[in-house]
């Protein structure tokens, strides 16, 4: 039986520049507008950087640990440190120049006004017979 020659890389090894982490968003629409959600406890708004076109949402930043705390005393390690990022294809055309971002109670809530183009909006019928 042949021994696998390779090292196994511990993955409390890699660094930041090993990979960047996957963000989680909720996304969906009101009336008036995309709604983008996710969650981002730990990072300050100064350490996030949303960039949104007619078609793409993209959300960059990054989570610091506020202490250094050796691999060898973890038992287990699932929150992301470090950068993440998420490109997100929007559904409908939107208004980027209107977009208003907030971060709250570990929340960061994106909304993108709908261009009026893909409104839905109701319109009466009247007659024409009179």
């Amino acid at each position: 039986m042949k021994k696998n020659t390779l090292a196994k890389k511990d993955w409390l090894d890699e660094t930041e520049e090993d990979f960047e982490g996957q963000l989680s968003v909720d996304v969906y629409q009101t009336e008036d507008d995309v709604v983008v959600k996710a969650p981002m406890a730990g990072v300050k708004p100064d350490n996030l950087d949303i960039s949104i076109t007619d078609e793409v949402i993209t959300i960059k930043g990054s989570r610091q640990e506020e202490q250094e705390i050796h691999k060898e005393n973890y038992f287990s390690q699932e929150c992301y440190w470090g950068s993440f990022s998420r490109s997100y294809l929007l559904p409908v055309a939107v208004d980027p120049d209107s977009a208003q971002a907030n971060l709250k109670n570990g929340i960061l809530t994106v909304k993108i006004p709908k261009q009026s183009k893909t409104r839905a909006r109701s319109i009466k019928v009247v007659s024409a017979e009179e």
